[in-house]
């Protein structure tokens, strides 16, 4: 009963979240998604729960599918590097998963870490003009 609560609850405050989010909080959102799933990954291959495991790395790699068709790939070498850099995570937690092997979700999990750090700390004039440049695109 408590965990389905918490669910219900978690759930019902991301929806709110994403209904009022601007592009940049989505973008953390996911990234933070993703990692909140390889840590599920993770433990579930700590556990031997193969079931679990399969749930949590496709929904990481949903997620990260997800990052890489949100990349503006008119940005040139950045959003380039992130998309190669987003499939090699890609394989790597594919990786995990065939091998049942935690350390390329250690490894895929600094990666994110390192791109969410840097997404957070983007000043706010950046992302108001990154929203202004996607919404003359037509693309908001």
């Amino acid at each position: 009963m408590y965990n389905r609560n918490i669910k219900a609850y978690t759930s019902n405050n991301l929806e709110a979240d994403l209904a009022t989010a601007d592009p940049h909080r989505v973008i953390q959102l996911m990234m933070q998604g993703c990692l909140e799933r390889l840590a599920q990954a993770k433990g579930a291959i700590e556990r031997g729960d193969m079931a679990a495991k399969s749930v949590a790395v496709s929904k990481a790699q949903g997620l990260l599918h997800g990052l890489q068709d949100a990349l503006d790939m008119s940005q040139g070498a950045i959003s380039d590097d992130l998309h190669g850099l987003y499939s090699y995570m890609d394989e790597r937690i594919w990786d995990a998963s065939l091998a049942r092997d935690i350390a390329p979700l250690d490894e895929v999990m600094g990666l994110m870490l390192t791109i969410k750090s840097g997404w957070d700390q983007l000043p706010d004039a950046e992302k108001q003009q990154g929203y202004q440049m996607r919404k003359q695109k037509g693309d908001l």
